[in-house]
């Protein structure tokens, strides 16, 4: 392992725990990563001592200007660069009360520190001092477990997730992001345990969620949720989108899985995540407006519209940003299935006009969506459905040149409709303001103050208005 740790930050390190007496080992995300070849700019450094003061002597030495933060409840600290983040602490052991993850600590070994580990992946340590430099500590096999690609706890399963049931969701996380698979014990340990996840709290799970949807493939996590029984009890609406019912021989297809496939399809085009979040609730309304209509079938009327109702009590109750991200994921709900309908009929300029100013600057992110949402096995109507996006695209370009639609203001406001009728605030105003929008989202009028004004004064005639004399 010594090639691996020539940065210089190790050798401070190590002459400096040397000059305080205390053994001293990188140890956990960073090891593993190592091994595996994948990027890691987290550095956890254990210690036999105090992780406070060896942070503190390490910071001096590599300058003056070098922070440090220190955490004296926790006994840690920190040192940060534009590079890496290391954390320093003291070795430790840890119990569990049985209705907190928080756990009651105590000064350990190396050994009970790395018992305490999460996984056997995440239990290797590199030792740091000069005599034993680069030595890998690692009695779970931790190493057998990356070549064979397992997830496995280095106590008996039951024992490790009892006393922080967060644990599950990492477990699930690693499979996921690793593309590793989790021990059949371990497993079996996340489902007997399940319910133990309400004493965490929503930031957590919200937090391990994420990364699993920022993963290359999410479907791998949820799968996963669906499997140990996780998913009801952190996602009820995701959950309630499984299965197939039938009615006369005619059936529908699984949600859950089109959702999952469409999430799949879309991380390609994206590393956004909120746009993966719209991934996968386009169409969790889905349950909710479920009908069998003789003659037609399995129908799913206005899902995008009570799906929009649906998020902000979602993301409420699972503490998610209730921002301009809800908003942004609500817009992506409601209007996922106006593109669909346009490759489906001829493409009009005015349907495209509507649609770009609805969507706005989110339109690119819209056309990700959909075309992601185009799950069918059947090859043709794929084929059929690419095109005729492609058509939309187009168009979509050409209109916002010419038209400059997308997050358009009116040409004329409703304080020159005032002035112009000398009017106070009334519903008069709103009808003029929203006729001209019309007008020019049916192509009758182009976007240009002279013809939208022009077409103010005939509205306003209609209804009995006469512009005052200036």
């Amino acid at each position: 392992m010594r090639e691996h740790l020539k940065h210089p930050v190790f050798t401070v390190i190590s002459e400096e725990a040397d000059q305080l007496g205390q053994a001293c080992f990188v140890i956990g995300g960073f090891v593993r990563d190592l091994i595996l070849k994948r990027n890691s700019k987290d550095i956890d450094v254990v210690t036999l001592g105090s992780g406070i003061e060896l942070a503190k002597r390490v910071a001096k030495r590599l300058g003056p200007k070098t922070p440090v933060s220190v955490f004296k409840n926790f006994g840690t600290a920190m040192i940060k660069s534009a590079d890496w983040e290391v954390e320093f602490v003291g070795a430790r052991k840890e119990s569990y009360n049985r209705d907190s993850r928080k756990p009651i600590v105590e000064d350990g070994t190396l050994e009970d520190d790395q018992q305490r580990r999460d996984f056997t992946i995440n239990a290797l340590a590199i030792c740091l001092n000069k005599d034993n430099f680069g030595n890998l500590i690692d009695p779970f096999d931790g190493i057998g477990d990356l070549k064979k690609k397992i997830i496995r706890t280095p106590l008996e399963p039951g024992i490790t997730f009892s006393d922080d049931p967060l644990r599950m969701m990492r477990a699930i996380r690693f499979a996921t992001q690793l593309n590793f698979r989790i021990e059949d014990e371990t497993l079996q340990a996340i489902s007997d345990f399940k319910e133990r996840i309400e004493i965490i709290s929503k930031e957590r799970i919200i937090e391990e969620l994420n990364k699993i949807i920022l993963s290359d493939k999410p479907s791998i996590g949820f799968k996963l949720l669906d499997k140990t029984g996780l998913l009801p009890l952190i996602f009820p609406e995701l959950h309630k989108m499984k299965g197939i019912d039938q009615r006369n021989g005619i059936a529908h297809k699984d949600n859950f899985y089109h959702t999952l496939e469409v999430l799949d399809r879309i991380v390609p085009n994206t590393n956004n995540l909120w746009l993966r979040w719209s991934a996968l609730l386009h169409d969790i309304a889905k349950p909710r407006t479920k009908r069998f209509v003789p003659g037609i079938g399995w129908t799913f009327h206005a899902h995008n519209h009570i799906g929009e109702k649906m998020i902000p009590g979602l993301f409420r109750r699972m503490k998610l940003p209730m921002n301009e991200k809800m908003k942004y994921i609500q817009k992506m709900v409601s209007l996922h299935m106006r593109p669909i309908v346009l490759s489906e009929e001829e493409v009009s300029d005015s349907a495209v006009r509507r649609l770009l100013f609805e969507a706005g600057d989110d339109i690119d992110d819209l056309m990700t969506l959909c075309e992601a949402d185009i799950t069918s096995k059947n090859t043709e109507k794929v084929k059929r459905y690419m095109k005729n996006f492609q058509l939309v695209r187009e168009k979509l370009k050409d209109l916002e040149e010419r038209d400059h639609v997308r997050n358009f203001q009116p040409p004329v406001s409703g304080e020159e409709i005032m002035e112009t009728f000398a009017l106070q605030p009334c519903r008069e105003v709103g009808v003029i303001k929203n006729a001209i929008k019309e007008a020019i989202l049916e192509g009758e009028i182009h976007n240009n103050h002279d013809e939208a004004f022009a077409f103010m004064l005939k509205i306003a005639s209609e209804m009995g208005l006469t512009p005052v004399q200036s």
